[in-house]
């Protein structure tokens, strides 16, 4: 999929025109792209989206109309839409694999190239990386609430237009949901499909048990029965049993009952019961209506027993406290052979300067103790001090026993990808291994253990330099 470029901020090309005005244009420049804080308030983030923005980066070409609609804004001056002509992203980016469990200020992809094009790229990549991670970590905690039950996501007539709802069910699959309804979804990235049917199906019937035995005749071996159009255990629930009984008469098997709202986990006990005294245990309970990780865990606290989630809106639109955005930003971090650092009246916000290593620091057992941001060629090593970035007094020494492991790797240079890209499953498989050695504390939905991201001794000593060195020559 082509991303045009004019998908962008309009301060990125009068930069972009700036920097080449100024013959700044080929300058080396780092930019790093991380988030502040993780979404939902929660303990953790999952990063996804990087597979589609390297397919950006490769692309990445102004074609004719699009340089005859800048031109019609009589701003930039002919010299430069003809260097547009051949501008390409001709950099190198490193990044986190699609999949792995990140946290705040961690460089998640970094950006090396000419000022120019390593700027430009900014606002595409944080529309394509902060959704798919927020939409994948919240895909996360949906799925680990719903404790081994299927997660079915279906939020594509909610979600945020149509390029939005294939992006989410691209970064829900990565983020543990299994299934999606969106049929271009299942075609793109081979993602299975499910849906039932709407009550409109059984409002077009005369009855509700017609309605039922008329759906049960064209996909007698895939039905699933829609419950609540007029009540679930007076109306819907007998009537699915007579269609499941004339199944099983005829050699094949209701796949399952779909409730679609009032008290979830109390309909769902009563479905279960009724279905297996019945002789129906192999029927499925579907439950839908507003779900998301906090409805869930509440259903399974109360016995529902429901054997697949169908979530929508609140995947789609990554509703929920702290939700709504990862609020991720791009960073430049070094022009040159000089590291540069943004500084606020925040300490805690000032950025991270210069080229960086991403480390894991992992138990004997394999489970993550914490992670740690250092200086490109620069050495950690167990017992070495490092500090945390939002308060330099405040230092930890790395275990004895523990071991690293590098986060990050070089996935494109020279503007062309130089890896073999995993697929979807291999994205999602990574993720499920990552959460798993989380410590259980960061699954917590209400405050979760805060896991720790410290800086390198070298990295902490070059702040601190930059630091004073732009209060001494702003701050008076």
């Amino acid at each position: 999929m082509r991303f045009s470029p004019l998908l962008t901020d309009f301060y990125e090309l009068t930069m972009l025109a700036g920097y080449f005005e100024l013959g700044m244009h080929q300058q080396p420049a780092v930019f790093d792209l991380f988030s502040r804080q993780t979404p939902f308030k929660g303990g953790y983030a999952v990063f996804a989206g990087l597979e589609t923005a390297l397919g950006y980066l490769q692309e990445l070409a102004f074609d004719d109309e699009e340089l005859s609609y800048l031109e019609g804004l009589k701003i930039f001056r002919p010299h430069f839409l003809s260097y547009l002509e051949g501008f390409r992203f001709r950099g190198s980016v490193s990044a986190a694999a699609e999949g792995c469990a990140v946290f705040p200020r961690e460089p998640l992809l970094s950006v090396e190239g000419g000022l120019a094009e390593a700027q430009f790229v900014e606002t595409a990549l944080l529309n394509i990386v902060n959704f798919q991670t927020l939409v994948a970590t919240k895909a996360a905690r949906i799925n680990r609430a719903a404790g081994g039950a299927t997660v079915l996501e279906f939020g594509l007539r909610r979600a945020q237009g149509p390029n939005g709802g294939l992006s989410e069910a691209r970064a829900a699959y990565i983020g543990g949901v299994r299934c999606t309804s969106n049929v271009l979804a299942g075609k793109t990235y081979g993602i299975p499909v499910m849906g039932t049917h709407a009550h409109s199906w059984i409002m077009a019937f005369a009855d509700e048990l017609t309605a039922f035995r008329r759906y049960a005749e064209v996909f007698p071996d895939s039905c699933v029965l829609l419950l609540d159009t007029y009540d679930t255990l007076e109306s819907g629930l007998p009537n699915a049993l007579v269609v499941a009984a004339e199944l099983k008469a005829r050699g094949h098997a209701l796949l399952g009952v779909r409730i679609d709202s009032g008290d979830l986990a109390y309909l769902s006990r009563q479905v279960r019961a009724a279905l297996d005294a019945a002789g129906f245990a192999e029927v499925k309970v579907v439950a839908s209506n507003e779900l998301d990780e906090y409805v869930i865990e509440s259903i399974r606290a109360e016995g529902g027993r429901v054997d697949v989630y169908g979530v929508g809106t609140r995947l789609a639109t990554c509703a929920g406290e702290g939700g709504g955005a990862l609020g991720g930003v791009y960073k430049l971090v070094r022009v040159a052979e000089e590291p540069k650092l943004k500084l606020t009246s925040d300490l805690a916000k000032a950025t991270i300067p210069d080229r960086k290593r991403l480390l894991r620091v992992l138990a004997p057992d394999g489970s993550f103790i914490q992670d740690v941001i250092a200086r490109e060629g620069e050495e950690i090593a167990p017992e070495s001090m490092v500090y945390d970035p939002a308060n330099p007094l405040q230092k930890v020494r790395i275990p004895a026993n523990a071991r690293f492991i590098e986060l990050r790797s070089r996935v494109m240079e020279g503007g062309v990808r130089c890896l073999n890209t995993p697929t979807l499953a291999e994205c999602a498989e990574l993720s499920a291994r990552e959460l798993a050695l989380l410590p259980d504390g960061c699954h917590r939905l209400v405050n979760p253990h805060v896991y720790k991201v410290s800086i390198s001794a070298g990295l902490n000593e070059l702040r601190l330099k930059l630091i004073t060195e732009v209060q001494g020559k702003y701050l008076r």
